[in-house]
């Protein structure tokens, strides 16, 4: 038997409105011990704003995070999955978009948020886990550029041969 996304997500996931600021958010993330906020106008998701977002696009700007709207900074249109996809093929989604989270929507309604951690907690495999993990993770900064020793091996143990 399959799981489903319904079986691992978090149901009814606290939200922001487009006029709020990036502070706002900050706060909401701080109460909820969470990383990520759904902005909603009404049932309609607009996208998502994480802890990554304000510290990109307004902090490391120099902006004020009171006077940044969400609607400024939003990521919008982010790929979705539906209660009844498979917690697998939602794994492979976030693996392939490189996301950590994927909210859940049902008749273009948000309904809960599924994060890579939910899987981890749901999912038998921790290979797959582990590998979508890796796949998310991985950028041009961190991926391997040639000419160094394998990752995860320190310089002094690959002089002492």
């Amino acid at each position: 038997m399959s799981i489903l996304v319904r079986h691992a997500m978090t149901e009814s996931p606290q939200t922001a409105r487009p006029d709020m600021s990036a502070a706002d958010a900050a706060g909401l993330m701080q109460q909820l011990d969470a990383g990520v906020v759904p902005v909603v106008e009404g049932d309609t998701l607009l996208g998502l704003v994480t802890d990554r977002d304000i510290v990109i696009r307004v902090v490391a700007n120099r902006k004020d995070p009171q006077d940044v709207k969400l609607a400024d900074i939003v990521t919008r249109s982010p790929v979705t999955v539906t209660p009844d996809t498979k917690l697998a093929d939602a794994r492979n989604v976030m693996a392939e978009h490189k996301v950590r989270r994927l909210p859940v929507v049902k008749d273009d309604r948000l309904v809960g948020i599924l994060s890579l951690g939910d899987i981890a907690l749901a999912d038998a495999s921790e290979r797959a886990v582990g590998q979508a993990l890796e796949d998310v993770s991985e950028s041009g900064s961190t991926s391997d550029a040639g000419g160094g020793p394998e990752r995860g091996t320190p310089g002094r143990v690959r002089g002492a041969s």
